[in-house]
This record gives C-alpha cells, sequence and structure tokens, in this order.
C-alpha cells in the first residue's frame, strides 16, 4: 500500500513510518524542511515537501495515495484557535480527496474530555464539535465521512505517548519542575494519566490503516491510568528534586495550557480497539520510561 503520512519526522511519526516501512508499505512522508525530509528519508521513504497549510498539495497527496495517515498537528500552545483552524482545513481537505474511494484514512485525535466518573471508552464520542472546539472538531468532523465512502477511524493517543526522545507532556513537565527546583502533584494526586510507548503506538496506527472498519473510533492506551502522584514522584526521583503537594490551580498557571490536565482524571481504557485489531501493547511502561532517565533532560 502506498501512504500518504503527515507529521512523518515527529516523535510518533518517525516510529510509524518505521512501522510502515517494516510491514512492507511504501511511504510518502510530509516535511516542512530540509531537515525533516532528510529524517524521513533515512526511514526508508519518500519526503513530500509541504505543510497544513498547503491545502492544494494534502489533496494531490491524498488522491495519489492507497491510504492516508494524518499525525501533523501546529501544536500552538499560545495560539490554539489557529491550530484548531489549522487542523479542521487540513483534515476537510484530506477527506474530501479521498470521498468515495473505500481507502483508509486514520488521523490522530486525543482522550481527553470523554468521559466523567468512570474511564473513557471508544463508545464515548467526542464533544469537540465545530471549527472552534478543541482540534477543530476534527475527529467528528472526518467520522462523518465514514458515509461517503472513506474507510477512516480516528486513532485517539494517550495523552502521553513515551519513549526515549519524547518532548512532549512529561519532558515539559519535568523541566517546570527543574526551574522550580521542587516537584509538585496536584492535591493528593489520585487522578490518573492514560500513556503508551510509541512503539506500540504506531504499531495500532498500522493496524487501523489495514484492518479497522470505517467509523472506527481506536484507543492507543497501554495504561488505563497511572496515579499522577506515581508519575511525579518517580521524576521527582531522578531529578534529584523534593516532593510537594500543590494546587491545581497553581499547576495549571505554572505550566500553560499543559498543567490544567495534571489536575484531571483521564483515565481510558482500550479494550475495544485490543479485540478488534488484536492489539496488545508490549513496551515499556510509562515510569520504567522516567527511571530510565529519557525524561532526565527534554
Amino acid at each position: 500500500m502506498r501512504v500518504f503520512v503527515t507529521g512523518a519526522s515527529g516523535f510518533i511519526g518517525r516510529a510509524v513510518v518505521a512501522e510502515l516501512v517494516e510491514a512492507g508499505h511504501a511511504v510518502v512522508g510530509l516535511a516542512r524542511s530540509d531537515a525533516s525530509a532528510a529524517v524521513v528519508r533515512e526511514l526508508g521513504a519518500d519526503a513530500r515537501r509541504g505543510d497544513l497549510d498547503d491545502l492544494d498539495g494534502l489533496r494531490e497527496a491524498a488522491t495519489a495515495a492507497d491510504g492516508v495517515i494524518h499525525l501533523a498537528n501546529k501544536h500552538d500552545w499560545t495560539h490554539p484557535e489557529e491550530s484548531n483552524r489549522a487542523e479542521r482545513a487540513a483534515v476537510h481537505a484530506i477527506s474530501e480527496a479521498l470521498a468515495g474511494s473505500d481507502r483508509p484514512f486514520v488521523l490522530a485525535a486525543g482522550i481527553a474530555g470523554l468521559a466523567t466518573g468512570r474511564p473513557g471508552t471508544e463508545r464515548d464520542p467526542s464533544s469537540a464539535v465545530g471549527p472552534d472546539s478543541p482540534r477543530g472538531g476534527a475527529e467528528n468532523l472526518a467520522l462523518e465521512y465514514a458515509r461517503s465512502g472513506v474507510r477512516v477511524s480516528s486513532a485517539r493517543f494517550a495523552p502521553t505517548v513515551h519513549g526515549e526522545g519524547d518532548h512532549g507532556f512529561i519532558a515539559i513537565i519535568a523541566d517546570t519542575f527543574l526551574r522550580r527546583g521542587a516537584a509538585a502533584y496536584p492535591g493528593d494526586g489520585r487522578n490518573r494519566w492514560p500513556a503508551v510507548h510509541r512503539s506500540d503506538a504506531a504499531r495500532l496506527v498500522r493496524l487501523g490503516l489495514e484492518g479497522a472498519p470505517a467509523g472506527s473510533r481506536l484507543h492507543a492506551v497501554a495504561e488505563e491510568g497511572v496515579p499522577v502522584r506515581e508519575i511525579v514522584e518517580a521524576l521527582a526521583e531522578r531529578l534529584g528534586l523534593p516532593v510537594e503537594s500543590a494546587p491545581a490551580e497553581e499547576l495549571a498557571d505554572a505550566i500553560p495550557f499543559i498543567g490544567r490536565f495534571l489536575g484531571t482524571d483521564m483515565s481510558a481504557t482500550s479494550d475495544i480497539t485490543r479485540d478488534l485489531l488484536g492489539w496488545k501493547p508490549e513496551g515499556p511502561t510509562l515510569l520504567e520510561d522516567i527511571a530510565a532517565g529519557h525524561y532526565d533532560r527534554s
């Protein structure tokens, strides 16, 4: 299968491209720069220069592919409205290009806000609807195309896709603790944070591309919920910092955007995904990766 991948040179994207190439697929990765293009080529894929604002280029690449995986996002924490706009526009362009073809389209999504008082499941619809919602409501927009001849599925990643080289949420939190001179968990720290190793996430994306039915919601969640206090204590041990409790509001201010998630219980299951695709996570746990020193410095 010839697969077009956005975000191909990113932390998750590199693992996905390597997984696809190893499985025998021909990959074309979107690259914003010469450096990104070089990374994509080193993985055994072809590079296509462009970005999420090049909608004509996205449509052209999707039309020429047997399947599409959309992982890119601007991740502009200062101007999230710009990230949301670009995400919705890109997903719309790709979906329109694939309409009526029955070709697969896997797009990245998240599990935050799925349920209250219980772990979120694949049966829970995203509450993000419309262009002004998180990610521009792109998951719901894309899933509508299941009725228009696109074998679309959303891959909902745990908030932490961890592993060596991760510069995401946990790395940013670790850097904040280093600047503060102390590690802090919100309240009693019993709220939970789902996680998945990036090798497991990459395999899930490939399986979804190859066999997920149209309209599927897939959960890339290996650990249903690691108590935030345990995550903070593990970081503190590695970083040589004292541990304290702090009000959730204080941490939300100390770590813009990401900090507000620290005080939220975001547990989620992946039982339906495992049964549907035969997916079985095998990578290290989040606490094992912290102990291995992957977050000593971001």
